[in-house]
């Protein structure tokens, strides 16, 4: 059994790989030395930011195949017509520019292992083709007949949600449970607790080894940066670091330097901390006493958690007015900027999108 000192720690470009000690972070990386020792595919799920990549790398550098080719390619960022000798390779005079012979990122993976990043923004007719791949373990050239055998370990990822993505017909369905062998899902930053502020200062010692100088971290920007969304995940922080330490090198950065988005949620937390407290006057009659009670009860009251009625209950139907409640508050709350409501909600915007359709909100002008 491998354990965390036997991992590789940075990335190729000394991008933080997997540090973090909560809960999501442990987990994730014992599934990671489970499906490591094996060969099976797996299914990379998380937000954008969140490491995919560096996951994919970790399967790789932690399985038997480490030694060998570890070969990504990101299938939203080739051109459809492209992808698939970028993927197979093609022989000379193939198609217009085939002057040689050139292999694809399935042979220079060999052996070792295959990154299909960001795999839903594949078209449908090479989903197929990959299909066949998966099933069959072979392939050909574009422009010949030679069939040649696949040994790369496929490892894919992706941020959109590929359920959703076979309900509108995007991506096909077979193909989907080829891929869904393993899957892992990468949790996002918001849910790491205290590995935010180890990434942070992680980030700032690579940086400092760079020469771009160093900072510390005053008074309140670490509260800011744990009460923070962070909707750009790893990535986002890793830029904000960057950012602090190009404009106040040789400084400590204070609150008042973040971003207002990060300092929003830190200063009405010190203003809730600022109000004064009631309290009773030594002197304060019985009425007063008993209206004090009577009002923290009816507090407490609201604050139990739900009962579950004795004829039981609609769950589905009973979050879904909850989540129709706070998406409502949200718009309203933003003045029906989606970007800004997503914020709130901690949603990327195009979930709120279709959350919003699917609720009947309606579109505003403005947006």
């Amino acid at each position: 059994m491998l354990d965390d000192r036997a991992a590789p720690t940075l990335n190729s470009d000394g991008s933080d790989l997997l540090l973090g000690e909560s809960a999501p972070m442990r987990a994730l990386r014992e599934q990671i030395r489970r499906v490591a020792q094996t060969d099976s595919t797996v299914l990379i799920l998380g937000e954008s930011g969140t490491g995919k990549e560096l996951v994919a790398r970790a399967v790789h550098g932690w399985s038997p195949r480490a030694a060998r080719p570890f070969v990504a390619v990101n299938c939203g960022a080739i051109p459809g017509e492209l992808m698939e000798s970028e993927l197979f390779g093609h022989e000379r005079g193939a198609f217009t520019g085939a002057i040689t012979v050139r292999k694809g990122r399935f042979e220079l993976a060999g052996r070792g292992t295959l990154f299909l990043d960001e795999i839903a923004e594949m078209s449908p007719p090479l989903q197929v083709k990959i299909l066949r791949v998966l099933q069959e373990k072979s392939f050909e050239r574009v422009g010949s007949s030679e069939v040649l055998a696949s040994q790369a370990r496929i490892v894919a990822a992706t941020h959109r949600d590929l359920e959703q993505q076979i309900g509108l017909g995007r991506f096909r369905e077979d193909l989907f449970y080829r891929l869904h062998v393993f899957p892992l899902q990468v949790p996002p930053l918001r849910q790491r607790g205290d590995d935010i502020l180890q990434l942070a200062e992680h980030t700032l010692q690579r940086l400092e080894v760079q020469g771009l100088g160093r900072v510390r971290l005053g008074d309140g920007v670490q509260q800011a940066l744990l009460t923070y969304r962070w909707p750009g995940n790893v990535r986002e922080l890793q830029n904000l670091m960057e950012r602090l330490l190009i404009l106040h090198s040789g400084s400590i950065v204070r609150l008042a330097d973040l971003p207002p988005k990060l300092r929003q949620g830190s200063e009405t937390a010190v203003e809730q901390q600022t109000l004064p407290t009631p309290a009773l006057h030594p002197a304060a009659d019985e009425g007063d006493r008993d209206g004090l009670h009577a009002l923290m009860d009816a507090m407490a009251e609201q604050a139990q958690q739900p009962v579950l009625p004795p004829e039981g209950m609609d769950l589905r139907a009973y979050l879904e007015q909850i989540e129709r409640s706070l998406i409502e508050q949200a718009l309203e709350r933003s003045r029906h900027v989606i970007a800004h409501a997503a914020q709130h909600l901690g949603l990327r915007r195009t979930t709120l999108v279709e959350k919003i359709r699917k609720y009947g909100l309606g579109p505003d002008p403005r947006e």
